[in-house]
């Protein structure tokens, strides 16, 4: 992809994604923000659509209000096996709803980095997580493909429909690869393509804010994966969760072409 097309999608991303911040953060109408995968600025509405992604009624109850934007295509904590003192690093971690949820099962002794490209979800995780009392949980601003985290931090890596969004995943895969400590783990939430995109669909920026333009082939992901390093490649495809894909871009037959899938894979020890 030229350099200038993924500019054009990162700033489009951010721009969208922005927008659902700042008007979650007033509770006023999404706007242009609702071509974001799975958002509303409705709170009952998020609540349902997060728990036919996988959460729980507890899950919702315990993180702050506002947290829980309706954002993703999964539950990553699912796959996650989170233990007490793991370091966990959230790609994309939005209102910071994951996070939060992962910080009570690392407890006190562990840690939970989110890291966010957009300034205003970043400053509103963080004032969630004031809100919240969350004294081991911490966002910082960056893309995730440039990581602001040091080699060798991470013992888990979660996120949640967000690596579809980026434009160099070859590069998102390295730099997750750079800061997992050997034996670290992903577990992360994501649409993967069943098949080729047609160029309406791939082509179309929109779509792109809407986690369906930028999902890559099962097989080209597990390429990707591997060639950043990675062991122990899964990818698990769920094939229902067609349809509440089919809910991020009604009448465009988006969900023919992709689904949510499990992503796991291992950094091995003396790598």
């Amino acid at each position: 992809m030229q350099q200038k097309s993924a500019n054009d999608i990162r700033r489009h991303v951010s721009d969208s994604y922005a927008k659902v911040a700042e008007s979650s953060s007033r509770g006023d109408s999404c706007g242009t923000a609702t071509s974001c995968c799975g958002v509303s600025d409705d709170a009952a509405i998020n609540t349902l659509i997060s728990t036919r992604l996988g959460y729980t009624e507890e899950d919702l109850a315990v993180a702050p209000e506002g947290a829980d934007m309706g954002l993703g295509c999964g539950n990553p904590r699912a796959i996650a096996s989170l233990k007490p003192g793991e370091v966990v690093v959230d790609l994309g971690s939005g209102g910071g709803f994951d996070c939060f949820l992962a910080a009570r099962e690392v407890g006190e002794s562990g840690r939970v980095i989110g890291v966010d490209m957009t300034p205003a979800m970043v400053n509103k995780a963080r004032a969630n997580a004031e809100q919240g009392g969350f004294d081991n949980v911490e966002f910082r601003l960056g893309e995730i493909e440039h990581l602001p985290v040091p080699d060798n931090t991470a013992d888990v890596i979660i996120s949640n429909c967000v690596i579809n969004l980026s434009p160099d995943k070859p590069q998102v895969f390295r730099e997750a690869f750079r800061i997992l400590k050997p034996g670290g783990r992903l577990a992360i939430s994501d649409v993967v393509a069943g098949t080729e995109l047609p160029e309406e669909i791939a082509n179309d920026m929109a779509l792109h804010a809407c986690c369906v333009a930028g999902a890559s082939l099962v097989d080209e992901l597990e390429t990707i994966l591997r060639d950043a390093g990675f062991s122990d490649v899964r990818i698990t495809p769920k094939d229902e969760s067609r349809d509440f894909i089919r809910d991020w871009a009604p009448g465009r037959g988006v969900e023919d072409y992709v689904l949510s899938a499990h992503i796991e894979a291992v950094k091995r020890v003396g790598v």
